[in-house]
């Protein structure tokens, strides 16, 4: 079994706590020593309580699960013998209401492109390693939101 960390850092500074007026801007540090710079969406939390220049947690949701498709999709066109020479994927997840209420990302819809050097897969063969690359993604088996691979 692999583990995954990410640290999580916010501070209060001297912003005023009660009544929510506060920063939710915070720091996102992962162990290969990157760290970026998060925050409450704008559309959540107003500004200047939140950063419209920093990630929020619903871009990253979507980013991460376009990402893991890539990757698998990447090694699943090495396989079958194609080759990648770009992938591009203007993912967008849809934010809608729980039944009780509640706020999810209930769709995420993956828009891949990718450009091949020599052979090009057909349709068909396009469409499979894209089924693949879903089934395979280990964060789309972690959540409950419906992914929609869009295919031209």
């Amino acid at each position: 079994m692999s583990h995954h960390s990410a640290t999580v850092i916010w501070d209060r500074g001297d912003d005023v706590f009660t009544g929510g007026r506060y920063s939710r801007a915070h720091l996102w540090q992962f162990d290969g020593g990157v760290s970026v710079t998060a925050s409450a969406a704008p559309d959540v939390v107003p500004l200047p309580f939140s950063r419209a220049d920093a990630v929020d947690p619903e871009e990253a949701f979507v980013a991460a699960l376009a990402s893991c498709h890539m990757l698998f999709f990447l090694d699943l066109a090495r396989q079958a013998g194609f080759v990648v020479d770009s992938y591009r994927d203007q993912a967008v997840g849809e934010m809608d209401k729980t039944g009780d209420g509640g706020d999810w990302v209930q769709t995420v819809h993956l828009y891949p492109k990718a450009a091949w050097q020599g052979v090009a897969p057909d349709s068909a063969a396009l469409s499979d390693l894209h089924h693949r690359a879903h089934k395979l993604c280990f964060i789309a088996n972690s959540v409950k939101s419906e992914i929609i691979t869009h295919l031209d």
